[in-house]
C-alpha cells in the first residue's frame, strides 16, 4: 500500500509495524492508539482485519473518537458464522442444515446471541461433529467460527475424514475460536455484498 493513490493523496499518514496483520491491520490496540495520539475525530476501517472486530467500535467510542461503520453488537452477531445463522433462523431465513438447526435467540440486551443459545450451535469435540454429521447428512463443512480465507475449514465425506480434519480446523483458527459444522451445499455458487448505509 505504500506506493497506493489514497496514500500519496494524503495530507499526512503513519506507518504501523509490518508482518502478521495482527501487528498492524487487525490490532485494535494499536488503531486506537494512533487515533488518541494523532488526535483524529473518526476512524473508517475499511474492510477485514479490525473493521470485523466488536472490540473496535467499543474500544474507539470510550475515546471520544467516532467509529465510520456499525456497532458493536451489530458487528458481533453478523460478524461471527454461528451467531450469524442462529440470527438468519430466528428471523425465518431458510437455511442450510447445521450443528445449530433449528436454534432462535431473542438478542440480549447488549443486541448479542445469549451464550447459551450460541454454544448450542458448537461442536467442541470430533465425536460431536461425527454425531452431527450422522444427523445432517454427509458430506459437511466443519468449521471454525473465526477462520476465514480457507483456513479452519475442512469438507469431509465420511466420520474418518471428521477425525482426521477436526484437530487442523482447530490448530488453523485463532486458539479457542468456536467451531460448528454444516452441511455441504454442492454445485452451489456464491457471492459476497457489503451493505453499507
Amino acid at each position: 500500500d505504500a506506493n497506493a493513490e489514497f496514500i500519496r493523496l494524503a495530507d499526512t499518514f503513519v506507518e504501523v509495524p509490518s508482518g502478521k496483520n495482527v501487528n498492524n491491520y487487525a490490532n485494535v490496540d494499536l488503531i486506537c492508539e494512533t487515533a488518541k495520539a494523532q488526535k483524529v475525530d473518526a476512524v473508517w476501517p475499511g474492510w477485514g482485519h479490525a473493521s470485523e472486530n466488536p472490540d473496535l467500535p467499543k474500544k474507539l467510542k470510550e475515546l471520544g473518537v467516532t467509529f465510520i461503520g456499525p456497532p458493536s453488537p451489530v458487528m458481533s452477531v453478523l460478524g461471527d458464522k454461528i451467531a450469524a445463522n442462529i440470527l438468519a433462523q430466528t428471523a425465518g431465513v431458510p437455511s442450510i442444515p447445521w450443528s445449530g438447526d433449528g436454534l432462535t435467540a431473542n438478542l440480549t440486551e447488549e443486541g448479542t446471541i445469549p451464550e447459551e443459545t450460541f454454544k448450542k450451535g458448537c461442536v467442541t469435540t470430533a465425536a460431536e461433529a461425527v454425531e452431527c454429521a450422522e444427523r445432517i447428512g454427509f458430506p459437511v463443512m466443519v468449521k471454525a467460527s473465526e477462520g476465514g480465507g480457507g483456513k479452519g475449514i475442512r469438507m469431509c465425506g465420511s466420520k474418518e475424514e471428521i477425525e482426521a480434519n477436526f484437530p487442523q480446523v482447530q490448530n488453523e483458527a485463532p486458539p479457542g475460536s468456536p467451531i460448528f459444522v454444516m452441511q455441504l451445499c454442492q454445485g452451489a455458487r456464491h457471492i459476497e455484498v457489503q451493505i453499507i448505509g
